[in-house]
């Protein structure tokens, strides 16, 4: 005799795409999500982060769109909301505007994932924590991060490795800048031959700086070879970066209080997201380890979520009762189902950066004119593909083929 019972699944990790996966799922009846993240209390971690046209839709479809109100999202001059172009935001705000749709009781801090088994009586996994808890779950989410302890447990081969690309960001109030007669009030991305900087006012009266540099990051003297993520920079090498730039460039510099460094990392691609025997599966970083090139990697971690969402929900929709011990093969469709809507792209975006990060090592100690420069940057790679992914219309192809093959097998 069966029982019905409700799907479990588990989310470790409770940034962009964990709390995306989470509101996307808690108001369905048969579904009883949770999430569970490492940090004892959310604070203000990271920098800036940009969301394209496909990461924007995908948040009105989830009925958040409020986090494009004035106070989280940047608007042009002309006061109109960058709906469908890109909006940025500061990663905190970001973050917390969706913790205000997550449901009480679903989110459990201080827990950090250790290990995860199979689980005989259910069928199910076992997930245990550093703390020594452990919870039960018919699906587990891997949205951890770029060094994605849940990735790991399951492909220990994964690990992402530095790419010789390291970020100073800072985020500070406008009034450090506001004396500086041609601050620009709309962002500003100034290239260099081996560097660019970043300039852009933020909501909540912020503004934000990134200055890049790349190095070969086989070079046993490579600056930051060894740096930490999110850890503090000094302001006075960010200057002597850009000390031969332009007036404006300088002057921002110079007003800037503090930086933050943020060594860029990535990894190849998996072969699959269908990992721990049908049970678990990845999202955002965890899954593709791209590094964050393009200012793709929000969008992609947001429509991620949503597909994992919408697999599920197709394959345990609120109208089919749900029994207990949960299919294995009912379980490994879904997750199935996500990769083909999702995995595809997110290879070809890890191949792309993949070639882009060699190319500009490749770069390094060559001499550049100022009309090579403006020729190689009007040659760059057309990124539309990217930032306009419609991943609605990819699930719906990866659901009719689906259908295709069940027929054919009839």
């Amino acid at each position: 005799m069966t029982d019905q019972v409700q799907l479990r699944i588990a989310v470790i990790g409770a940034g962009i795409a964990g709390l995306t996966a989470a509101i996307a799922l808690q108001k369905h009846a048969n579904i009883d999500v949770h999430v569970y993240e490492r940090a004892t209390e959310l604070r203000e971690i990271g920098a800036t982060i940009a969301l394209g046209p496909n990461g924007l839709k995908t948040l009105e479809r989830l009925g958040v769109s409020d986090v494009l109100d004035d106070s989280i999202a940047f608007r042009n001059k002309s006061g109109r909301p960058m709906i469908y172009q890109t909006a940025r935001f500061y990663r905190p705000h970001l973050q917390r505007a969706l913790l205000n749709h997550i449901e009480p009781g679903r989110l459990h801090l201080g827990k950090a994932f250790s290990s995860v088994s199979r689980d005989s009586s259910s069928q199910g996994l076992i997930v245990t924590f550093t703390d020594g808890t452990s919870i039960a779950t018919d699906i587990l989410l891997g949205a951890d991060g770029i060094h994605s302890p849940v990735r790991q447990a399951f492909v220990p081969t994964s690990a992402a490795k530095w790419t010789g690309y390291l970020t100073f960001r800072s985020v500070f109030p406008r009034s450090h800048v506001q004396h500086i007669s041609d601050l620009p009030d709309e962002a500003v991305h100034i290239w260099g031959p081996d560097r660019s900087l970043f300039l852009s006012p933020l909501a909540q009266d912020l503004f934000t700086i990134v200055g890049s540099q790349q190095s070969d990051p086989e070079a046993p003297d490579a600056p930051y070879k060894d740096s930490v993520w999110n850890s503090d920079g000094s302001v006075d090498t960010l200057r002597d970066l850009y000390k031969d730039w332009s007036p404006l460039a300088r002057a921002v510099i110079d007003a800037t209080p503090y930086t933050k460094i943020y060594p860029n990392t990535a990894a190849k691609e998996l072969d699959s997201w269908v990992l721990g025997g049908g049970r678990a599966s990845l999202v955002g970083d965890a899954a593709h380890a791209h590094g964050g090139a393009f200012a793709a990697g929000g969008s992609l971690a947001i429509d991620d979520a949503w597909a994992f969402a919408q697999a599920v929900l197709h394959v345990f929709p609120e109208t089919q009762r749900i029994c207990k011990p949960v299919s294995d093969d009912d379980v490994a469709r879904a997750l199935s189902l996500y990769e083909r809507t999702r995995k595809e792209h997110t290879d070809r975006v890890q191949r792309t950066v993949q070639q882009r990060n060699g190319a500009l090592v490749s770069l390094i100690d060559q001499k550049e004119t100022d009309a090579e420069l403006r020729t190689r940057m009007q040659s760059r790679r057309d990124l539309v593909w990217i930032h306009e992914h419609d991943v609605e219309r990819a699930f719906l192809q990866a659901v009719a083929a689906e259908t295709q093959r069940e027929t054919s097998r009839l």
